[in-house]
């Protein structure tokens, strides 16, 4: 028992300490999509052409700029989403109770949910504390591995001005990128709740972060057009159409604080229901993928059963996101805690997140050429990455097991069942709790 606390002590210390990368997680995504010597992302090589004297260098840097917002912002915005976002504990753990006539009465026998809620509030008086680590390797957005990322990045239009019957046939080449991305997260989270009445609990979650991004991309200039006016370097008659760029950035520090507050509307032999509202604060440095950037608040309602051994419970609410280009959702669980043995309990639980209303950023739309840019109509894809709604389905199980001194150790796996978003194959948490 003492070395699992030391272990999990000193990787909340790891997880808590300053990254020693030069760069930061948004510094080095913005570096895989800088090539060539110009050291601005999708900057080609700025020689002006020997005839025209025109620089087309940078004619490539609008479709970056442009494509629904920044292709850079959106996989910074789907990495800060996913660290923000990352599950907290249940806000009651261990045996609850309510006093009748001044004596302390059991609501509730096993030691509760892992990621779901139950109504039992904890009862007067009665705390309860935690530490906990989750560690998250994430793998793919929305289903495209992070390893298979392809990009392509259309040449700047003509202007409206220019109606000339014949247009330059280079303004159909295009830069086509493979991006090999990792994205590691560690979070270890000190939580603790208070039974401030037999009906309301007081709670507060502080997460502390680490966030990675490591990476290689690879760009090639497909010529379309059949000159040689774009290129990484060299000359029009040898010239360089493929570059590459990595980059690995670490930023760690003080996550979304969480706050929440649960109010038990009724609490019978059997069932019981509540209300719980959280509230997670922009306290995270979004510009490091430390936090949302925004305030978020939820209100559930909880519903719970107590029949033996075998606790049913589930929620439904709703989550208002204040976060730059995040969107409000629906939110659902529904789940069981089993007491096994006098010293275990298992905690299953689905959890449905779904978004609400019209995606704030997304993937840039197909770019389309046709007369009098083509000679004839044909469609660029700008990415392989779906433009898609991004309702999350996750399955957690988990064990939380007593020691003789009245220490709960808590594991759980969480594992997504329907694509959206980033991604990872499964999350494993691992944490103490303590009630008194």
């Amino acid at each position: 028992m003492r070395g699992f606390a030391f272990r999990l002590a000193v990787l909340a210390q790891c997880a808590c300490a300053t990254g020693l990368a030069a760069q930061t997680p948004v510094e080095a995504i913005n570096k895989l999509f800088t090539f060539g010597v110009c050291g601005t992302p999708l900057c080609l090589d700025l020689k002006p052409d020997s005839i025209t004297g025109v620089n087309h260098g940078l004619h490539f840097i609008p479709a970056l700029e442009t494509s629904g917002g920044t292709v850079i912002t959106f996989l910074t915005s789907a990495i800060g989403f996913s660290v923000a976002n990352t599950p907290t504990s249940s806000s009651s753990s261990g045996t609850t109770f309510r006093f009748e006539g001044g004596v302390p009465v059991k609501t509730s026998t096993s030691a509760g949910p892992i990621f779901g809620q139950r109504a039992q509030t904890l009862g007067r008086g009665r705390w309860v504390v935690g530490m906990g680590f989750t560690e998250v390797h994430f793998d793919r957005l929305r289903g495209v591995p992070l390893g298979s990322i392809v990009f392509n990045f259309r040449h700047v239009p003509r202007p409206p001005t220019d109606t000339n019957p014949n247009p330059e046939p280079f303004r159909r080449d295009f830069v086509q990128m493979r991006l090999n991305m990792h994205v590691d997260l560690l979070v270890s989270t000190f939580s603790a709740t208070y039974g401030l009445t037999d009906g309301i609990d007081l709670g507060v979650t502080v997460p502390f972060v680490r966030t990675s991004v490591s990476g290689s991309s690879t760009a090639e200039i497909y010529l379309v057009g059949g000159d040689t006016l774009h290129r990484f370097g060299g000359t029009g008659a040898n010239p360089v159409l493929t570059s590459s760029s990595s980059a690995s950035g670490v930023a760690s520090g003080l996550g979304d604080v969480e706050a929440r507050l649960k109010i038990r509307v009724v609490q019978g032999h059997q069932v019981g229901i509540s209300l719980l509202g959280e509230s997670r604060f922009a306290t995270g440095d979004r510009n490091n993928l430390l936090g949302s950037g925004g305030f978020s608040g939820r209100g559930f309602g909880v519903i719970s059963g107590r029949f033996g051994d075998f606790n049913p419970h589930g929620y439904v609410g709703y989550t208002v996101r204040r976060g730059p280009l995040q969107t409000n959702s629906v939110e659902g669980n529904l789940g069981f805690d089993q007491l096994v043995a006098p010293w275990a309990t298992m905690a299953f639980d689905m959890l449905g997140s779904w978004q609400s209303g019209a995606s704030k950023i997304d993937v840039p739309p197909p770019v389309r050429y046709g007369p009098p840019d083509a000679p004839f109509p044909y469609t660029l894809d700008v990415t392989n990455i779906p433009s898609q709604r991004d309702n999350f389905m996750n399955m957690s199980f988990g064990m939380k097991f007593r020691t003789k001194r009245g220490i709960q150790i808590v594991t759980n796996m969480l594992v997504p069942v329907h694509t959206a978003g980033l991604q990872a194959a499964f999350v494993w948490t691992g944490g103490l709790e303590y009630n008194f």
